[in-house]
């Protein structure tokens, strides 16, 4: 583990601390292996928007690129190849902290197309081929909690395949995605496979719910105490939504026979407000067994002056309710608020992906 006293402190707290970053270039340079033996690292999370900037802005890609021109790819089959590789490579690199904490981390997503997002049965279908491509244990599937995607969790998982629930705003879609990952923990063990070895996050979207939330508080002229509030307060309602289901006789049922419970991952911890402290999303969201994505600004952050105290989200439900009374009170339509971070979260995700068909596809071009 490293000698960060303000890391150590977070992972002793029951936070797993992983990057939400990949590129060629991290693995390739060990980069990645650094940050593993230095800032406690043990998971890494990817998506569309992270693999368009890391095919535009890397040579570590051309020999592979060239390889695939020579026999004639399509752009669609290029992508997919170019990205499955950074994942087998990168998961190979987390083999020994996979294999240390017993399946839990050490853990690599890999998102299915964006543009298949309101579509159960391509979505299925793709995370199985995906499964199927990395051929790595340590492989999540990353799904969107849309309405569409909530049954395509239960079927992957019912296949045996861990997964990432991934674009998670509001607590009312958290307590479907932990229905849906119940049920196909219960379906892979009516099919035979061993649910000890399924592993599941489920990444609640944070910072973006204050950017949405204060824009609005802005528009109605709201009160300053309720600014940079709601984010935090929702991750926390999402918290006690956790404890209160992962308690549950439905659930112990599974545990005795060796599940795993799904964690809550906080993803969109990078502050996106200048007046608010840059480390705020990791120091007020601690907590045993969940998970913390950071991009590395974030995770510089916290290293050099995180305020890490201990759990900072049990028993705060009552507190963080408030703040969603006070919002409903003034005018604030949270459900138009999730409807639109969730729509406009695929939204940018599907335009990272044309990004990214782009790019291979101009560089296809000049390979050949």
């Amino acid at each position: 583990m490293s000698g960060n006293s303000n890391l150590q402190a977070l992972s002793d707290a029951g936070v797993a601390i992983w990057l939400d970053d990949l590129s060629r270039q991290r693995i390739n340079s060990g980069n990645l292996a650094e940050l593993i033996d230095n800032k406690n690292l043990v998971g890494v999370t990817s998506n569309p928007t992270i693999f368009a900037s890391a095919l535009s802005n890397a040579a570590d890609y051309n020999d592979q690129v060239r390889e695939l021109a020579g026999r004639g790819a399509g752009v669609e089959e290029a992508v997919r190849e170019l990205m499955t590789k950074d994942i087998r490579d990168a998961a190979d690199v987390f083999r020994e902290v996979h294999t240390a904490t017993g399946g839990e981390d050490g853990r690599i997503s890999l998102e299915v197309d964006p543009r298949l997002a309101h579509d159960t049965e391509s979505t299925v279908k793709e995370a199985l081929e995906l499964a199927k491509a990395v051929d790595r244990p340590n492989l999540f599937v990353k799904i969107p909690a849309t309405v569409e995607g909530l049954p395509a969790i239960t079927r992957t998982l019912a296949e045996g395949i861990s997964v990432n629930v991934t674009l998670i705003f509001s607590v009312q879609r958290y307590r479907e995605v932990m229905d849906a990952f119940i049920t196909g923990l219960e379906r892979a063990r009516e099919n035979g496979h061993d649910i000890s070895q399924i592993f599941s996050v489920a990444s609640f979207f944070v910072s973006r719910v204050d950017s949405e939330i204060d824009k609005r508080l802005k528009q109605l002229d709201g009160p300053e105490h309720l600014y940079g509030k709601a984010a935090i307060a929702n991750a926390r309602l999402a918290y006690a939504a956790y404890e209160e289901v992962f308690t549950g006789q439905r659930w112990q049922a599974l545990e005795q026979v060796g599940a795993h419970r799904q964690r809550p991952l906080w993803a969109s911890t990078g502050v996106k407000e200048p007046a608010y402290s840059d480390t705020r999303y990791v120091d007020e969201l601690v907590a045993p067994n969940t998970v913390n994505t950071m991009p590395e600004s974030t995770l510089e952050a916290v290293a050099d002056h995180g305020n890490v105290l201990g759990d900072t989200v049990s028993g705060t439900a009552g507190a963080s309710q408030q703040v969603f009374d006070s919002l409903s009170e003034i005018g604030i339509d949270l459900d138009d608020v999730y409807t639109v971070l969730e729509r406009e979260g695929v939204e940018k995700f599907e335009k990272s992906w044309d990004e990214l068909l782009r790019t291979v596809s101009q560089q296809l071009e000049q390979a050949r």
